[in-house]
């Protein structure tokens, strides 16, 4: 490994060499910027076609966005060596090998020469794979290390090149120590704010997922520490590498367990030149179709259900319940329909009507279009008689006919109108309506458990769950089916109930879905049990599971400790296995004087460490540890749902929020009250114990819960 110092001079010619490139490619990526921002000027002139012209300038928006130069982000990270003409043809290249440096967008120089190549082209796919057994005509792999040079709050940081590592691939030394430094200290690099890109550390096997082609439904069990929201990030950037036309027509979307974890990963797309994609939660998507749209979820969301409860609204009987009982206010015809044309009138009755309506009815269309249906087929069994009597008739009498009062009032009539809010409040606040529409699917202390509390005047005033919410996306969805996109990443997914899991699907039904999740991390009342179920839920019952099992950066200490408890919240899950031990990362402290000693203690002995550092307790008992920190003279900003994680080093984290997210030491406040907090508590004990990638301070005044005590445990 060559390396420096960034401030020594003069430096190794290989470096410098490099150095150079990389200047070269800033270069010329500030050139392809500067020609996109160029065509503003001439968008006017060329196309006076107000649409055309916003359309352009979109597109041109998003192209300088994924142009931009991300500050801290070097432009390529890795190098190739490939045997002669296997990339380029040059005869004057004689014996040199072919070089392609790698990267994380493309960059060309203004002949139009490649300068980095982006990660995500086939080329590339050696840098990830290639080994000594295989080396896809690789001859040396080169790594690079970087440091980055704070230049104060008014500028941008600045990235330096610092060291390059080669690995031969042909003919290499049985064994060469020298190899894989690089590749290890950026994966253990200490992070602070959101969540960085992985390009220049993706395992073979996380590869093999990134670039699963778009038809693939994946589903990704990963236990902690393994990379699966990498994966999941990184492949949405892959398919709209491959095929980018279709899902910038289409759609992209992640959908993800909370605001904070979206805060978290938001900077990794868009670090890797992706910026036309959606991110949500699983509630914001569903209360996107409320009324007043740009109220948020919480808006919405007014009270949490009680575990029985919430189970029972996320049982995909629900579906059934409510199409029953939406399909229950089509009428039986009982009167005549007469049409006046002129000063003939023509004439059908209940019993001309009846098969018009049980047909319709028994299509499986959707409830609002089969109103529309249901007019078009009155108006041509109006136009039937009529050409039976010597009438012509076209396309402008059957819509005449179809928009006259006398059949709009007939279709209103025998199939009326209903919104999705009414349709779910009704059912939840009328116990004999619930019970007709529940008959046979739930038992009576399911139906009492799923009514509205209180007696709401109407939708507004009513005190919706996130669960009601799904409800409410069922019967939107068998009113008016919604469109689609073309690829759905899903992350946390296993804490989808099966309803969740419909309104999912539903949005996804001609396109692929990402799939990622732990069935050991599963804390929702409805968790899933296993990936087959949830998978039959969203409607693709043939993915394709893959587990990954090898942690990479969270040390092994910390995941032995924690796999403690997989026995009991996930047995015949296999335990994940750390690739790296580090003495030391796990301190498991007993608060002899007092918790809130004890947690400054820690909190304090991790801040004279590297990186972000997370606070986790019970969400109840987090405030009151919060004020006894402040008159111990530690004050600690807490997370909420929508507060990112760059503000400071140290963070309090409620541990219901601390799924995704990940710290390069944590301090665990009391793991008793964290397992007995909610139904599912040592799942969420569990999630908090496997955010820490470097140390692991477990603080305890009670005795630990009793399967992290089967064996001794050293401070």
């Amino acid at each position: 490994m060559t390396t420096t110092d960034p401030t020594t001079t003069p430096l190794d010619p290989e470096l410098a060499a490099e150095r150079s490139a990389l200047d070269a490619a800033r270069e010329a990526l500030r050139l392809m910027r500067e020609e996109v921002e160029d065509t503003d000027l001439m968008l006017g002139d060329v196309f006076t076609d107000k649409v055309a012209n916003a359309a352009l300038t979109r597109g041109r928006q998003r192209r300088l966005a994924a142009l931009a130069d991300v500050p801290g982000a070097p432009l390529f990270f890795g190098r190739l060596d490939f045997d002669p003409g296997t990339v380029f043809v040059d005869e004057d290249a004689g014996s040199d090998p072919d070089r392609v440096h790698i990267g994380r967008r493309h960059v060309h120089d203004p002949a139009g020469r490649p300068l980095v190549l982006d990660w995500r082209a086939p080329l590339c796919v050696a840098y990830y794979r290639a080994s000594p057994t295989d080396p896809m005509s690789v001859r040396i792999r080169r790594r690079y290390g970087f440091t980055t040079i704070d230049n104060g709050p008014r500028a941008d940081p600045e990235v330096v090149l610092t060291a390059f590592e080669d690995e031969h691939l042909v003919g290499a030394p049985e064994a060469d120590d020298r190899t894989g430094d690089l590749l290890a200290a950026e994966i253990e690099r200490p992070r602070t704010g959101p969540m960085r890109d992985i390009v220049a550390t993706i395992q073979p096997e996380q590869d093999d997922l990134v670039r699963a082609p778009l038809g693939t439904t994946l589903c990704v069990q990963g236990a902690p520490g393994t990379g699966k929201t990498a994966v999941g990030l990184h492949r949405i950037a892959f398919l709209l590498y491959t095929e980018r036309e279709r899902l910038s027509r289409a759609g992209v979307a992640i959908i993800g367990p909370n605001r904070s974890f979206l805060s978290y990963i938001r900077d990794v797309l868009p670090a890797l030149g992706e910026v036309d994609v959606t991110q949500t939660t699983i509630v914001d998507l569903l209360a996107a179709g409320l009324p007043e749209r740009s109220r948020p979820a919480a808006g919405w969301v007014r009270r949490v259900e009680e575990p029985f409860a919430a189970r029972v609204k996320g049982d995909v009987r629900m579906a059934e319940v409510l199409r029953r009982d939406l399909w229950s206010h089509l009428r039986e015809p009982t009167e005549t329909l007469m049409v006046r044309r002129g000063s003939r009138r023509w004439r059908l009755y209940p019993e001309d009507l009846r098969p018009l309506l049980d047909e319709l009815a028994g299509r499986g269309v959707a409830y609002g279009s089969g109103r529309d249906l249901l007019s078009h087929r009155i108006a041509h069994a109006v136009l039937s008689l009529m050409e039976s009597e010597g009438e012509v008739c076209d396309d402008r009498t059957h819509e005449q006919v179809r928009r006259d009062p006398a059949v709009r009032s007939m279709v209103t009539a025998l199939w009326p109108k209903r919104d999705p809010l009414s349709l779910v409040l009704g059912l939840l606040t009328d116990p004999e309506r619930l019970a007709r529409a529940a008959d046979g699917l739930l038992t009576a202390e399911e139906r009492a458990a799923v009514l509205l509390p209180g007696r709401p005047r109407g939708p507004r005033s009513a005190r919706w769950s996130e669960e009601d919410l799904a409800l409410i996306d069922e019967a939107a969805a068998l009113i008016d089916r919604p469109a689609g996109l073309g690829h759905i990443v899903v992350d946390e997914a296993q804490d989808l109930s099966p309803m969740q899991c419909r309104s999912v699907g539903r949005r996804c039904e001609s396109g692929s879905l990402t799939v990622l999740g732990d069935i050991a991390q599963g804390t929702s009342p409805s968790a899933a049990r296993t990936w087959s179920t949830l998978l039959e839920h969203l409607g693709k019952p043939t993915g394709h599971l893959s587990v990954l099992d090898r942690g990479y950066r969270v040390p092994a200490q910390i995941i032995d400790f924690a796999a403690r408890l997989l026995p009991r919240i996930a047995a015949g899950l296999g335990a994940p296995v750390a690739v790296r031990r580090a003495p030391g990362s796990l301190r498991v402290i007993p608060a002899a004087d007092g918790l809130a000693p004890a947690v400054a203690a820690a909190c304090r002995t991790a801040l004279a460490g590297e990186g972000s550092v997370g606070l986790i307790a019970a969400d109840a008992h987090l405030p009151a540890l919060l004020g006894e920190l402040e008159a111990e003279g530690l004050r600690v900003p807490l997370l909420d749902d929508g507060t990112g994680l760059d503000a400071a080093r140290l963070v309090a984290v409620p541990a219901g929020l601390a799924k995704g997210l990940e710290f390069d030491a944590v301090v665990v406040a009391e793991p008793a009250a964290i397992a007995e907090a909610e139904e599912r508590g040592l799942n969420r004990l569990y999630v908090v114990l496997t955010r820490a990638v470097s140390t692991l301070h477990v603080v305890h005044a009670r005795p630990l819960p009793a399967d992290l005590t089967d064996e001794e445990v050293s401070g």
